[in-house]
Order: C-alpha cells, then structure tokens, then sequence
C-alpha cells in the first residue's frame, strides 16, 4: 500500500491573446498582467497554498508563469513551501 505523504503541482501557465486581436504590445502586456493577478487572486479566494517560482514577459507579451501550487487540503506541503 503507498500514501502520498507530500506533493504539489508545479505548472507552467501562459497568458496570452490571440494573434489578431489588434492590440498594441503595450495593450496586450496590460492585460495579460490583469490576467495574472486575477489567477492570483483565485488562488487566494481558494485558500490554495502556493509559490510563484517565476514571471516571465515575453516578446510577444505573452507572460509565462511558473506556479508550484498545493495538490490538495489533504497532504502536508510545507517542506515545498518553506
């Protein structure tokens, strides 16, 4: 028998337009920024534990986040956490 006696997600998360939508860089880096305090914020609502490992703005205004995020209320995360 096995247990998970730890774990977490770590994910990679872009936010982006799409190709056409006829925004300047500026335009689109605003948003997809909007974008990503609104994940944060949900994740709060949730009372999700989590970690931003890092933010990166990209050419395109995309912005790659890479999250490491609690799998669930029912393991002990902190020793990814600390």
């Amino acid at each position: 028998m096995k247990r998970v006696k730890a774990g977490c997600i770590l994910q990679t998360l872009v936010f982006m337009q799409k190709e056409d939508c006829g925004y300047s860089r500026e335009s689109q880096l605003r948003y997809n920024r909007e974008e990503v305090e609104k994940y944060k914020n949900s994740l709060e609502k949730n009372k999700t534990r989590y970690k931003i490992v890092s933010v990166e703005e990209q050419e395109d205004a995309s912005i790659i986040v890479r999250v490491r995020k609690q799998l669930n209320d029912k393991t002990d995360v902190s020793e990814y956490f600390a």
